[in-house]
């Protein structure tokens, strides 16, 4: 079956993140990037060029859910020495790409994703930054939602779930009555 990437992060660097599906449960967690070719579809998916080993943009990967995570569960940042290490590095090989003095574009796909990262932490509203509410998801997005209530990644797939879930528990609260 072909790879379809799931976009539903609202910035690049939270579609990396959610690569993962079901991160939160080890034993359905699927890695959605783990061959050349899903890499290389997820890259064109989201405007980049695919030219880094897997081993290092699964590294990023973590490293910037580590930072990230506990923004979303309001728990302040992860450390964020390692991710700093990362930028400061992917801007040494970087080249300016844009009319700010500081758009810079990464020499490879693994200095732009690190580029990605630091750009979502810099320039985006974080108080924005949620964790899907399944249990088991693990997958962040930024809420641009109108009044702020977004609740799941995707409300056709884990708010499916959760209403029908819900509707279960009614139907069978009221069965037992």
């Amino acid at each position: 079956m072909l790879y379809q990437p799931e976009l539903i992060g609202g910035h690049v660097a939270l579609d990396l993140l959610n690569t993962i599906s079901w991160r939160l449960e080890p034993s359905r967690t699927v890695d959605r990037i783990a061959t050349p070719e899903a890499l290389a579809t997820w890259c064109a998916a989201v405007g980049l060029s695919a030219d880094s080993e897997l081993e290092q943009v699964a590294a990023v990967r973590t490293t910037v859910y580590d930072v990230v995570l506990p923004i979303a569960r309001g728990d302040g940042t992860g450390d964020l020495r390692e991710l700093q290490v990362l930028l400061a590095d992917a801007v040494r090989r970087a080249t300016p790409a844009g009319p700010r003095p500081l758009d810079w574009t990464g020499a490879d796909l693994v200095d732009e994703l690190v580029l990605v990262a630091g750009r979502l932490l810099e320039r985006e509203d974080l108080s924005k930054l949620r964790e899907c509410q399944d249990g088991g998801c693990g997958w962040l997005f930024l809420d641009r939602s109108k009044n702020g209530s977004r609740r799941w990644c995707s409300s056709g797939d884990c708010g499916n779930r959760a209403r029908a879930k819900r509707h279960y528990e009614r139907v069978r609260a009221g069965r037992q009555v």
